[in-house]
């Protein structure tokens, strides 16, 4: 999530407040060991119920605006909210059931995460793959840890994870801050704001957009062809597999979709391999391998009218208002002089997602301005599309881009580059709006009531 945050607000924004950033990711960290430590010996300080009522009220509004996502995005936050809700459900109920089950849920979640992470490390063999995959090892062990009863008997599951998330967050805060006070200027700041971005009435940028941009907008826009839409066949039905990995046909033959991205000023990043490779199962298996072995020549397709031509329009596409275009091109400039292709390591979904990331560099610290305060940072850290879209990178990193990956990461990244008013804020402005409405029609019913009265009266008069 941090490196997300140096990306969109940019290491001008960060650098200015680095001192901060070093406080407090000292003070997390420190909070973050306390706590654990104090879960350990059984008698807790923790004020665990106030926590679970804090849990409760997050799962409940998490899910009252889930509806708001689109594709992963839904599913990821209807699974935050249940998971939340669940989990602050459990520590109220209290007594060791609920303890016990609930710390069944976070080392299960550890555990399979740990063996995916090591999993899709030992296949892929991408660089770093060793790092990785000691990272999974420990994460088994900290499912080992919640698995066992030893020292609690599960009462301090949830001061664990807090202290746990404290600390490794003081961690990534302190890293951040270390990261920001060594890398050069970010020219995203101070360059001139584009005259043609989204002007206001009063000339000034916008802040916040209540939409996608239109189709008569400037946009950069990335294209997906999700493995089930380009199938040349029909497709056998497993959902998940054919949403994120792959689709396979009646005939056997495997789909793996594809991803691009445009730019209005010209720029189409589309790498393909220059000779169809043999997506067949017996062979899939070995192309997974993100090793030099597994590189073949590829080649970049010159727009997107000459590729959907050829094969087929794009099944989804995600539109960007506030990008950066001058990074864009050098970014483009300088990755096509390699054309080399790899399923899993250079591919078209990695390539999209590495240029959509060159051309978001900065693009949240530009929007508010050289003067933007801390309610950028904190607005951006409250935003639920970053969570998504870190989970999302995290997975992709670890295993391989795929165009399902990309169309959730683009969606997510969308959402944090065009800010749209929070979920709650419209949610709570709607409610508003029908309470107003309710209100005026009550007014209007009592005015003619009193007319109609008045008109009887009037009239019982005249008789």
């Amino acid at each position: 999530m941090g490196k997300l945050v140096l990306l969109l607000l940019g290491v001008d924004y960060l650098r200015k407040r680095a001192r901060a950033l070093y406080a407090a990711g000292g003070f997390f960290l420190l909070a973050g060991v306390v706590v654990f430590i104090d879960a350990l010996d059984g008698a807790m300080y923790f004020p665990l119920n106030f926590f679970a009522a804090l849990f409760v009220v997050e799962g409940m509004a998490t899910l009252a605006i889930a509806q708001s996502g689109v594709g992963g995005q839904r599913v990821l936050r209807y699974a935050k909210g249940i998971f939340v809700l669940v989990a602050g459900i459990l520590i109220l109920a209290g007594h060791h059931h609920g303890h016990f089950v609930l710390s069944m849920i976070f080392g299960l979640l550890f555990l399979v995460d740990g063996l995916m992470q090591c999993i899709a490390a030992y296949v892929v063999r991408y660089r770093r793959w060793r790092y990785v995959f000691a990272s999974g090892i420990a994460e088994v062990l900290l499912a080992i840890f919640f698995f066992q009863p030893y020292p609690t008997h599960y009462v301090g599951t949830v001061p664990y994870c807090l202290g746990l998330f404290l600390a490794f967050s003081g961690l990534k805060l302190l890293s951040l801050a270390h990261r920001v006070r060594r890398l050069d200027a970010n020219p995203a700041l101070d360059a001139n704001p584009d005259p043609d971005f989204m002007p206001t009435r009063e000339g000034a940028p916008q802040k916040v957009f209540d939409g996608p941009p239109a189709e008569s907008e400037r946009a950069l826009t990335v294209h997906i062809w999700t493995p089930a839409g380009s199938a040349r066949a029909q497709t056998r039905n497993y959902p998940l597999v054919n949403r994120y990995i792959a689709a396979v046909d009646v005939n056997g033959v495997v789909s793996t979709g594809h991803a691009a991205l445009e730019s209005p000023e010209g720029v189409y990043v589309s790498l393909y391999p220059a000779e169809e490779i043999d997506h067949s199962p017996a062979q899939f298996g070995s192309l997974l391998r993100a090793t030099a072995d597994n590189d073949v020549p590829g080649v970049f397709q010159p727009d997107y009218p000459t590729e959907s031509k050829a094969w087929c329009p794009s099944t989804v596409q995600v539109r960007i208002r506030n990008y950066d275009a001058a990074k864009l091109q050098a970014f483009w400039l300088e990755y096509r002089k390699n054309t080399t292709y790899n399923l899993t390591h250079r591919n078209c979904s990695s390539s999209v997602s590495r240029a959509l990331e060159a051309a978001l560099d900065g693009v949240v610290g530009r929007l508010h301005g050289p003067d933007a305060g801390w309610g950028a940072l904190l607005r951006l850290l409250l935003t639920p599309e970053l969570w998504v879209a870190a989970q999302i990178r995290k997975r992709a990193l670890t295993m391989a881009w795929t165009p399902g990956l990309t169309l959730d990461y683009a969606r997510a990244l969308s959402m944090l580059a065009d800010p749209r008013p929070f979920g709650w804020w419209k949610m709570a402005q709607s409610a508003l709006r029908q309470m107003q409405a309710l209100r005026s029609g009550w007014r209007r019913q009592d005015r003619e009531a009193v007319a109609r009265n008045a008109e009887a009266r009037s009239s019982q008069g005249a008789r």
